[in-house]
Formats: C-alpha cells, sequence, structure tokens
C-alpha cells in the first residue's frame, strides 16, 4: 500500500478524509439512543418482555466500551485505513442483520456486534485528525468531534423516533445500510496515511483483552441493572460487581507486566491527561444523564409521544451547533482552563435552571434550559480534547484517544444509573411528604376530594365509581408532582457536581497558545 504524507496532501483531501471518518463516527454515537424512542415498537414486534427489551441498548453500549480502548491497537496493527473500512463494513452488515432480527436474542447478538465493529470508529478518528491537521486547524478538530460527540446522543431518541413514525421500527437499522455502504467505499480510496503491522496480530495479550472486556461489560451490566434491582441487594449485580472488579485488577496487572498489552495506560503519566479524562468523565455524566432526563419528564409527566418529545429537544441540538464556532476560537486564542472554567459554569447553570420544573413545562419553559445546557457543553468539551491530546504523538496518540473517549461513554453510563437511582429514591421521598401534608391538612383534603367526586358523579353516575376515580385521580396528581419534584432535586444535584469538577482546573497544564501540537510519527 502507498502511503501517503499527509502534509503532501492538498486541503480539500484532508478535508474531505476529516469529513468522511466524522459521519462515521456520527452514525456510530446515534445509534446508541437511536432505539430509545422505538422501544416499545421493537418490544411488540419481537414478542419481547419488558426485562429483556433494555439488553437492545445495554448490548450495543457493553460491546461499544471494549472496542474504544482496542482501536488503538487494532489501528497499528491493520492501519488506519482498514480498520476504519472493516468497522465502518462490518457496521452496516450488523444494522441490516438488526433490521432483519426475528427474535429478541437475535436482536441483542447483533446489537452486540453492531456496537463492537462500530466503536472504532469512535476514537480513530480524533487520533486521525491530529495526524492530518497541524496548527491552527487542528483547532476545529476538538470542535466539530466534541461537537459530533455530543449532537449524535442529543439527536438519537428525535431522529429514531420521526423514523418510526413514518417507516416502522426496523427502518432505524436498515437507514444505515446505504451511507454505511458509501464510508466503507470511501475510505478505502481516500485514506492513506499509515502502514499496517500485522505481525502486531500474533502478539495479542488474549488474558488482558478477555479481563478488559469483563470489566468493561460487568461494569456497564452492574450501571445498566443496578437501579432495577436495588443494586447489591440483588445477588446477581453483586456476583458481576465482584467478577468486574477482579478482572479489572487483572487488566491492570496486564497491563504493567504483559509484553504486549492491547491498552497501554503510559498517557495517564501526563496529570493533565488525567485531569482532562476526569473532566471527560464529568462532561459525559452530564450529557448523557441530561439528553436522556428530559425525554423521561416529557413522557411519563407531560404524556408526550415521541414525535412530541423529539420536537421539543430538537433546539438543544441548534444550540450545540451555534456553540461550536464560539468553542473553537476561544480555544484556540484563550487559555484553555478559561474556557472549560466558563464552560462548567455555564453547564452548572444551564442544570439548575432545570430544577424550576413544574408538571406544566413545556416547549416554551424548557427551551432556554436547553439553550443554556447544550451551548456550555461545547465550551467543556473542545478544551478538553485540547487538553487530552494535544500533547501526544505517535501510537500514543491513538491510546490516549481510546481512553479518552472510553471516558466519556463510562461517564455516561455512570450517570444514567446515578440519576435513574436518585429519580427512585427522592419520588418516594417527595410522595411520602405530599401525603404527610395531605395528612396534616384532612379536613382540605377531605373537602377537594368530595368537590372532585361531585364533578365526577355529574358524568358517572354510579357513587362508588365516582369515588373510586376521584381517589385515582388524587393518587395521579400526587405522583405526578412527586416525581417531578424528583426531577428538580436530581438536576439541582448534576449542577452541584460540574461546580465541584472546577476545583481541577488549576492542576491542567494547556499547551501554550500558537503552538502546534506535536505530528504523528509513522
Amino acid at each position: 500500500m502507498v502511503v501517503t504524507d499527509p502534509s503532501s496532501m492538498s486541503a480539500a483531501r484532508k478535508y474531505l478524509i476529516f469529513g468522511v471518518m466524522a459521519f462515521g463516527q456520527f452514525m456510530a454515537l446515534i445509534d446508541i439512543q437511536i432505539v430509545a424512542a422505538s422501544l416499545n415498537e421493537v418490544q411488540a414486534g419481537l414478542s419481547a418482555g419488558p426485562d429483556e427489551i433494555s439488553w437492545v441498548q445495554t448490548a450495543y453500549l457493553m460491546a461499544e466500551l471494549v472496542m474504544i480502548p482496542f482501536s488503538a491497537f487494532l489501528a497499528q496493527a491493520l492501519s488506519t485505513r482498514w480498520l476504519f473500512a472493516l468497522s465502518a463494513g462490518l457496521f452496516t452488515l450488523a444494522s441490516m442483520a438488526c433490521g432483519l432480527a426475528w427474535s429478541i436474542e437475535s436482536m441483542i447478538l447483533f446489537r452486540a456486534v453492531q456496537g463492537f465493529v462500530g466503536g472504532a470508529m469512535v476514537p480513530t478518528v480524533f487520533a486521525t485528525g491530529y495526524v492530518l491537521f497541524t496548527g491552527k486547524q487542528r483547532a476545529m478538530i476538538p470542535a466539530i468531534l466534541g461537537m459530533v460527540s455530543v449532537l449524535a446522543p442529543t439527536l438519537g431518541p428525535t431522529v429514531g423516533g420521526w423514523i418510526t413514525d413514518a417507516l416502522g421500527w426496523r427502518w432505524v437499522f436498515f437507514i444505515n445500510v446505504v451511507p454505511g455502504a458509501a464510508v466503507t467505499v470511501m475510505i478505502l480510496a481516500l485514506v492513506r496515511v499509515d502502514t499496517p503491522n500485522l505481525p502486531m496480530l500474533k502478539r495479542i495479550d488474549w488474558v488482558h483483552l478477555g479481563a478488559m472486556a469483563v470489566f468493561l461489560a460487568g461494569l456497564e451490566y452492574v450501571l445498566e441493572e443496578g437501579p432495577k434491582h436495588e443494586w447489591f441487594g440483588d445477588s446477581m449485580i453483586a456476583a458481576g460487581a465482584w467478577v468486574s472488579l477482579v478482572a479489572f485488577l487483572l487488566f491492570l496487572e496486564r497491563s504493567f507486566r504483559s509484553t504486549g498489552p492491547i491498552v497501554k495506560l503510559t498517557p495517564f503519566r501526563k496529570p493533565t491527561f488525567a485531569f482532562a479524562c476526569v473532566f471527560n468523565l464529568v462532561i459525559g455524566f452530564g450529557l448523557y444523564a441530561g439528553t436522556y432526563l428530559v425525554p423521561i419528564f416529557l413522557g411519563r409527566v407531560r404524556g408526550y409521544n415521541a414525535a412530541e418529545i423529539g420536537t421539543t429537544v430538537f433546539i438543544a441540538g441548534i444550540a450545540q451547533l451555534v456553540g461550536v464556532p464560539l468553542a473553537a476560537t476561544l480555544s484556540q486564542r484563550v487559555d484553555q482552563r478559561i474556557v472549560i472554567t466558563f464552560g462548567l459554569t455555564l453547564f452548572a447553570c444551564g442544570l439548575w435552571l432545570f430544577s424550576y420544573m413544574t408538571p406544566d413545562w413545556g416547549f416554551s419553559a424548557l427551551f432556554w434550559p436547553q439553550v443554556v445546557r447544550s451551548f456550555a457543553i461545547m465550551l467543556c468539551i473542545v478544551p478538553s480534547v485540547g487538553l487530552a491530546l494535544g500533547h501526544f504523538e505517535g501510537a500514543e496518540l491513538r491510546y490516549a484517544s481510546g481512553l479518552f473517549n472510553l471516558m466519556r461513554n463510562l461517564g455516561g453510563a455512570i450517570g444514567i444509573a446515578v440519576v435513574n437511582t436518585w429519580l427512585q429514591d427522592a419520588t418516594r421521598l417527595h410522595a411520602l411528604r405530599l401525603s404527610e401534608a395531605l395528612g396534616r391538612s384532612p379536613r382540605s383534603a377531605v373537602e377537594a376530594m368530595t368537590q372532585l367526586t361531585r364533578s365526577i358523579g355529574r358524568i358517572v353516575p354510579d357513587p362508588h365509581r365516582a369515588a373510586l376515580m376521584a381517589d385515582a385521580t388524587i393518587a395521579r396528581v400526587v405522583g405526578r408532582q412527586a416525581l417531578t419534584l424528583a426531577f428538580d432535586d436530581v438536576f439541582r444535584m448534576m449542577s452541584f457536581l460540574f461546580i465541584a469538577a472546577l476545583v481541577i482546573v488549576p492542576f491542567c497544564r494547556p499547551q501554550p497558545l500558537g503552538q502546534a501540537a506535536p505530528v504523528d510519527a509513522h
């Protein structure tokens, strides 16, 4: 294979390569959430149980988490060209298989394959972008890829809901086939930036790979199933946690002592990279948890359908697009620590605005909280990518990219699990407090119940049935109010988390402004 020196490429070809790879990354990331609004239809179509259907998303996430750090090793062994082409091609075939699934078991299997093969596209484009561009052009890499990383999960439920309403749930997967095939062909035709090192495949430390897979898959299982089964009170959750912990210890042992580790942890020797990874963990927490909570609120409290939810949250994507050029410009001209401080603070303010929700909030009331939060996330992601990857070169850049992207997805998995637990606990607490408040004012409660019963009695002549309907209405109102108050508490606690992350900012040492990051060595 003839390798083209990136410095000799035309700017147009560089942008084309980067654009195609960024689109591949977008496909892999949007498919995490694209089935979120279609799970009921998938469940009905495959005759699946309520406990089984959640694994359509969980299987994808578990497999993707394993591939993201593994992709750095594979990129060196197979070359960027062949790894990305195989990833896109197999992702396309797996998407077709998901659309043709005949049972919930086949769907879960194909989704795991889809997540695993597609996961290689996520970090590879970060590393390749830093190879293709130098100097000021590199400022666009964290901006564009940060936008893709944020926009894809945000738009996932919206796009999935629209496709399902228009064409049916199977087209949520079939929609990947044509663009996936196009990405595969274009990568094979355009990308020649490094050479493969096939002998590396003979030196794979299978124990290291297996330990990492068990650790990450086990962790995702615990985070996904924990909120549903009272966490470690359930024997399966406790066993999964112990297996994941043992696998993590074995993974660390092989990382330091193996002669051919599949993941190198050497990037963590640089404190700024470690702190940037912590930022990315927190950003992933806020990004995925925030994206998860708003549709849940609209569905459970307001009773919106998928199309209405999509229309309401679509403004978040617009705000993110607006934030991209400003974040890129500021990160290039201002100390990255200042930018991320402003971003974290503004994001916390956006989350705080959500903590005043009432059961009547809709598009107009959610407009500014969504705009502030979504605009601020770009001011967090863009400088954090620069802090994380701006100090590396060669193979170490690939490992740093894999680890950095892994932290964002882990943050998202942790975030969704934690906010689910917070939401359940806070809802029970507020329901109890509201019931106690009604008990302290029995006369007012009785009067309200009597008036409601009379109103219903004008429509329903049976007094007993009218009284039961009044009881159910009061219970529904109390439950709705308790759930809304719980959402307020969760957003408030998330805002505190982002404020706490500011403590780390002074310890980061960004690259001097105007200094080009090192170029990848071949």
